[in-house]
């Protein structure tokens, strides 16, 4: 059966495995939508909210981009799955600790301690090269009572004000308060001075993502609207496991307007710019909250992930970005853009940061929310990898890759992630299996139905009523193309989700990790028609989207890790995609990465603990 024909048999037949003797039948497709921006851009909003020319315009649209003949002159044999289900995992982890669900944040902290190696509360001497701080660094320094929570708040308030101004402009922050900042800070070091941090995330700035309710602030998502329509009545649940921690939350990060783009180029709040060339965007839509980890004012932050929103942006700002199984982490009190896809996720320093912050906001699933029972969450016990070259948990690991989606990128973004596969093989002695994963496009065109239709769905009648006068032009276009989805176009999307379910579940019994670069190009050069009203470029969307969609669409754990930086000096990642629950498998490999590369020290960085 040919890629390009379209006519599927049952999931059963051997034509639809994913097998590496099909590999040649990948096919690249080319998104063709027009690239948009100022008056154009107006003129093809209008286009869409025009009773008489949407309707051909969205036709179009969609078969120019196969959706009708995918969508509606194709046979599936599967019944729709309308969210992420799966077995328990069927191989055991090895070197992980299992937690009781019963334990508090503070409890499950302490367990994740365990598994890492202990920090000495000592004056070591800095190390050499560039390093960001980490959350352990910050629980010493105060520890050490070298600064104090206070001392670090009142820094990372003169960071902001600086970030703030013309050059650099950063926008980072759509929301902060000094006050709220400085409260928080003033009780944490009262607890230090007295012996009695709550956590090792005590006193630690962190941030949140516009989409998560986080008081004193309002949720915005990025919009002029959405908070006069949605108040916020208290903190979201991860929130609260974070404040159970003693974490110093320091304000709601930028983001694309209600999570439409992947840049975050907001024409509400200005661009949230990247750390390493700020004439460069930073992906998104969590963008702010990777750069604020890139650009050193936290070790970590919140993102939500609904087509990658947290790892593009972590790997075009060079840092970790790492989500888990969907129905693993609670979503309550977070803006519900999509129901099926979106999971918090965690940007970080380090792979031990996005460890800890995990196990802080883990369980405390409300009754109702759990999609899949999951099992006890395990950890790694990275403490137990060792250097380079020796003998580990991870040589038994097992890559899959699929060569041809592998390298259908910018040749530098493949390049450097062989670099990297072939390091961990030298080093840890780990297998890579060639694989094929049929109807990629597929995939990709049932999660943007899916997307959209679930988010048309949620907000559809606030933003007729209250939002679509006051947003952005891209935001207006993207919106009319969400609402046009029928109910066949959405039932066949979920029929696609059981069938990439089995390719995947297929290919997870020959290999522990699926690896892909993260993203098909490094980030790319802001456009300055886009300031103002938006820009609508789904051909540059695409291409960063292209190895993301599996984790949302099929609810998978992800992690993408830093592994180098093309000729201008822009980050590059590898994205490790694991079966369902088995986010330990995906930290520690991640950490056993993490140990072979260096990170470069950004243009714009700001030194909290100096």
């Amino acid at each position: 059966m040919s890629h390009g024909e379209l006519s599927y048999l049952p999931m059963e037949m051997e034509s639809t495995d994913a097998d590496s003797d099909t590999a040649a039948k990948y096919t690249h497709f080319k998104v063709k939508a027009p690239i948009v921006a100022g008056f154009s851009l107006m003129c093809f909003v209008w286009a869409l909210e025009s009773r008489i020319l949407s309707r051909f315009v969205l036709q179009h649209l969609k078969n120019a981009n196969q959706i009708i003949k995918i969508f509606h002159k194709s046979r599936f044999h599967e019944s729709p799955m309308y969210v992420p289900c799966y077995d328990i995992k069927d191989k055991e982890e090895t070197s992980v600790i299992y937690m009781d669900p019963a334990l508090t944040a503070p409890e499950r902290l302490a367990v994740a301690l365990n598994c890492l190696n202990p920090t000495p509360v000592t004056r070591d001497v800095p190390i050499k090269s560039f390093h960001r701080w980490t959350i352990c660094d910050y629980s010493k320094a105060y520890k050490l009572g070298d600064v104090t929570p206070t001392m670090v708040a009142r820094r990372l308030l003169k960071a902001i004000e600086d970030s703030l101004q013309p050059a650099p402009g950063m926008g980072f922050f759509i929301n902060y308060s000094a006050e709220d900042i400085i409260k928080q800070a003033e009780l944490s070091t009262a607890r230090y001075k007295k012996g009695q941090p709550l956590s090792i995330l005590d006193g630690v700035p962190i941030a949140v993502k516009d989409e998560i309710d986080c008081l004193p602030y309002p949720t915005t998502a990025g919009t002029r609207w959405l908070h006069n329509v949605r108040k916020v009545k208290d903190d979201a649940v991860i929130i609260q496991s974070l404040r159970e921690c003693g974490a110093m939350l320091v304000g709601k990060t930028n983001m694309n307007e209600l999570g439409m783009g992947v840049t975050t180029i907001n024409s509400n709040y200005g661009a949230a710019r990247n750390p390493y060339d700020s004439n460069r965007y930073t992906g998104g839509s969590s963008g702010g909250s990777a750069a604020v980890v890139a650009a050193g004012l936290c070790p970590a932050s919140l993102g939500v992930d609904g087509g990658g929103s947290v790892r593009i942006p972590s790997a075009l700002c060079g840092i970790v970005g790492f989500k888990g199984t969907f129905g693993r982490i609670s979503s309550s009190g977070v803006v519900p853009l999509n129901w099926t896809l979106g999971t918090i996720g965690v940007h970080s320093a380090t792979v031990e940061d996005a460890l800890l912050i995990y196990t802080a906001i883990n369980g405390n699933l409300p009754n109702g929310q759990i999609i899949s029972v999951p099992p006890p969450a395990t950890l790694p016990l990275l403490k137990e990898l060792p250097q380079p070259q020796g003998d580990c948990q991870i040589s038994g690991i097992t890559f899959a890759k699929y060569t041809q989606w592998f390298e259908d990128c910018d040749e530098v973004i493949y390049t450097t992630c062989y670099r990297a596969l072939d390091a961990i093989q030298r080093c840890y002695g780990c297998k890579i299996v060639e694989v094929a994963l049929p109807e990629i496009n597929e995939m990709r065109l049932g999660h943007f139905i899916t997307l959209g239709t679930e988010c048309s769905t949620s907000l559809g009648m606030d933003y007729r009523k209250w939002g679509q006068q006051v947003s952005a032009m891209d935001t207006r276009a993207t919106f009319a193309m969400y609402s046009s989805f029928s109910n066949h176009e959405f039932l066949t999307a979920l029929r696609i989700r059981h069938r990439q379910m089995h390719f995947h579940m297929q290919i997870f019994k020959k290999a522990d990790i699926i690896v892909t670069p993260t993203t098909g190009c490094t980030a790319q050069p802001i456009s300055h028609r886009a300031l103002d009203v938006g820009e609508l470029n789904y051909i540059d969307g695409a291409k960063l989207m292209h190895y993301q969609l599996a984790a949302n669409f099929l609810g998978l754990p992800a992690i993408t890790i830093p592994v180098g930086y093309d000729a201008e000096g822009m980050p590059i990642g590898l994205q490790l995609l694991g079966r369902p629950w088995a986010e330990a498998t995906l930290l520690s490999v991640a950490s056993s990465f993490e140990k072979l590369f260096s990170s470069r020290k950004p243009i714009v960085f700001y030194d909290l603990l100096s």
